[in-house]
């Protein structure tokens, strides 16, 4: 009897007041809890009753149908321009040189240049703007443009002191700006 006694005597004084004690404990204990729950639960073979596993692989696609990645590897195709009018490089070269303005123009001289190159949600966008708001005077290089669909494109002029994006839609009146942005370098 004083064998166990001096055993449980050592586990509470010593033992399970160290932090080693205390990680033995919860170690046995979790060990514990697992086995049992291992010996409760039935049997895991899905062929005994009901499983939310298929059998085989699911199947979304038709693996004919060729790629179906989100990237696209053919081009993009070219815009498409109506004989006699503007490509979209012109109107974004019209756009600038009337966006840019020249010394002394007035806010109405400046909306005017800038009406027949806009779609009407960047004329709304714009009238409250000023010719003296536009942060650049000139531009330094040619525009490059970046095909999306036959309808819409995306252009970016080199100013002098930045990037003038511009976003470039199809309409009955010809090629438009419909958005404009300013990228600083």
């Amino acid at each position: 009897m004083t064998v166990m006694r001096r055993a449980l005597e050592f586990l509470f004084t010593r033992a399970l007041r160290s932090r080693l004690g205390i990680a033995l404990a919860i170690g046995v204990v979790v060990v514990g809890v697992l086995g049992a729950a291992r010996l409760v639960s039935s049997p895991v073979d899905s062929a005994d009753g009901l499983s939310n596993r298929p059998d085989g692989p699911i199947i979304t696609v038709d693996p004919t149908a060729g790629d179906d990645g989100l990237l696209n590897s053919a081009a993009p195709p070219s815009p498409v321009t109506s004989p006699g009018a503007r490509t979209p490089e012109q109107t974004a070269d019209r756009f600038a040189k009337a966006w840019l303005g020249r010394p002394g123009m007035t806010t109405e001289e400046w909306q005017a240049g800038l009406r027949p190159l806009i779609t009407p949600a960047l004329r709304e966008k714009l009238s409250g703007a000023e010719p003296a708001s536009v942060p650049a005077e000139k531009v330094t290089g040619p525009a490059a443009m970046r095909e999306r669909t036959e309808t819409f494109v995306e252009l970016l002029l080199p100013l002098d002191t930045g990037g003038l994006r511009l976003e470039l839609v199809t309409s009955d009146e010809g090629w438009l700006v419909d958005v404009l942005d300013w990228e600083r370098p």
